[in-house]
């Protein structure tokens, strides 16, 4: 089965589904956890390299305050509960996001969770917190005029390289399988450099209940697909059939 090298995953449901019980919508986040943990699991058990979790979006600070304050406990408990199995299976954990709007309590558990696994090289592992796929596309191009300020860089240096260097999953794969939980169809603002060639995948599964048959499931229906990146189907087959 042709598997991706790196998922991006869109955790879409978890208030829907605590609703449905007539729990708290900070319950629906804490079932949340275990998904990704499974999702972990079988990323090291595929040999996938990289895995990418939309935890908190720029706009997710709009929700009530309630649910922010709890979403941002868990994320701390987590980081505290979590980080010593990561260490402990070569899982090296790295966020990605707009980090000055946080607590300074969990900026400082985030950076020393990175730390402690910043050596281990079996998954590449991203949570997005407060983060923006516009907002990163502005700062890599921030960063880009600064340098041609500096003198460091020309204008007509900067190419499709220079960007990907500079946006927050510089220096790994495009994610090849993107997939969203929870039923709806969109991208959300999520890794918008980065996804322009991911296969979409969509399911009606609320995150809590995303457990590994439904994980293997799109890995299926992605090993299904023909990735043609501009060229056409028949381009694709001759290409394959000289790599033989």
């Amino acid at each position: 089965m042709t598997l991706p090298r790196h998922i991006a995953v869109i955790m879409d449901g978890n208030g829907r589904w605590a609703e449905a019980r007539g729990l708290p919508r900070s319950s629906g986040h804490q079932h949340g956890l275990e998904p990704v943990r499974m999702c972990i699991r079988r990323c090291r058990h595929y040999g996938i390299e990289a895995l990418t979790v939309y935890a908190f979006s720029s706009e997710n600070w709009r929700r009530p305050s309630a649910e922010v304050s709890g979403l941002m406990n868990l994320f701390f408990d987590a980081l505290e509960s979590d980080t010593g199995s990561l260490l402990e299976n070569g899982v090296r954990l790295r966020f990605i996001g707009d980090r000055d709007s946080l607590e300074p309590a969990l900026r400082a558990r985030m950076a020393e969770s990175e730390q402690r696994t910043a050596a281990n090289h079996q998954l590449s592992f991203q949570v997005a917190v407060s983060y923006g796929g516009r907002n990163d596309l502005m700062r890599a191009a921030r960063t880009l005029a600064e340098r041609c300020v500096r003198g460091e860089l020309r204008s007509e240096q900067i190419d499709e390289a220079a960007v990907a260097g500079e946006v927050s999953l510089a220096g790994l794969p495009e994610p090849d399988l993107f997939i969203r939980t929870g039923g709806e169809q969109r991208i959300s603002n999520f890794l918008l450099w980065n996804i322009a060639y991911s296969e979409l995948y969509f399911t009606d599964t609320l995150w809590p209940d995303f457990d590994e048959a439904a994980f293997d499931a799109a890995l299926q229906q992605f090993a299904t697909r023909q990735r043609r990146f501009g060229l056409t189907g028949a381009q694709v087959v001759g290409s394959q059939a000289g790599q033989h």
